[in-house]
């Protein structure tokens, strides 16, 4: 996605914000992990939704 290892990617559906300072609990992430690392059957842990449907924030 080139996103860069610091990114911080949004969910289309629930606005649910991938930060890979905080990694992700639920789906037992380690924090750090750049959103391009995810595991390919990784989804939103609030709606189920693909790595497909996130969006890159500009956090400028």
């Amino acid at each position: 996605m080139g996103s860069g290892p610091t990114a911080r990617l949004e969910c289309k559906v629930c606005w649910y914000v991938y930060d890979p300072a905080a990694g992700d609990p639920v789906w037992q992430i380690e924090p750090g992990t750049a959103f391009e690392d995810l595991p390919p059957h990784w989804t939103c842990p609030n709606c189920a939704t693909e790595k497909s449907g996130f969006l890159l924030l500009d956090d400028d």
